[in-house]
């Protein structure tokens, strides 16, 4: 579904992704993992066009969209849940899930499945995003994304600050989606624990690098663990 070819990125005179390839397929979760600073969140953004890549090619369901705006490849079915989950803080839950839709006509409304994975936020559709838990804001962040069903859903970080018991929930409906195969998810994690439990397939990077990727169910015995341990 979603193909990475050989891109760099660059700051100014730092390179800060080099000859980066991942894909992501339907139906899997694909964990990036690594340390602190070898780029994990840059790649996301370039994959989003949030920034641009130098060279390489990036593809959706077999078309490049590496040259397209960042709306542009949300229209064509990537979604994104970025680190800090980025609500809007004034607007309400409802409001927020309308975001998701703005592309659509007006009259497009909320999917009703965005209630059975979050049973929350129908509760607290009136109520503002930022008057929600940390673990309640990347629910609806998550929803958020989802709300144009997307065929990839990009993930960064989801656990950051969040509650157990809501990890958990996290957890399970990641799985959920991926286990219904018609959407491929790319998941930015470092707790290692929930990024193995997850993972269908693993890559690891460093220094702007891959430099080692396989099948989730090996990590431990490929020593991943050892390889993002700060």
């Amino acid at each position: 579904m979603l193909s990475v070819k050989n891109i760099n990125q660059y700051y100014g005179g730092s390179h800060i992704l080099r000859d980066v390839s991942i894909e992501a397929q339907l139906g899997k979760v694909t964990v990036i993992l690594g340390r602190n600073g070898v780029g994990k969140t840059t790649l996301l953004k370039s994959l989003m066009g949030l920034v641009p890549i130098k060279t390489g090619s990036i593809e959706l369901d077999g078309k490049a969209i590496h040259k397209a705006t960042p709306y542009e490849r949300a229209r064509a079915g990537m979604g994104f849940v970025p680190q800090g989950r980025e609500i809007f803080g004034r607007l309400t839950v409802e409001e927020n899930l309308l975001m998701g839709l703005a592309y659509k006509s007006a009259s497009t409304p909320i999917p009703p499945e965005l209630f059975e994975l979050f049973p929350v936020l129908q509760q607290m559709l009136g109520r503002r995003g930022g008057d929600l838990s940390g673990g309640q804001q990347q629910q609806l962040a998550i929803a958020r994304a989802l709300a144009a069903k997307p065929r990839v859903l990009i993930l960064d970080e989801p656990t950051e600050g969040i509650q157990p018991s809501i990890i958990k929930d996290i957890g399970r409906v990641i799985r959920m989606l991926a286990d219904r195969g018609d959407m491929a998810i790319l998941l930015v994690e470092q707790y290692y624990d929930f990024a193995q439990e997850l993972a269908d397939q693993y890559v690891v990077m460093e220094r702007g690098a891959v430099v080692a990727q396989g099948l989730g169910k090996d990590m431990e015995a490929n020593g991943v663990r050892r390889l993002v341990a700060i």
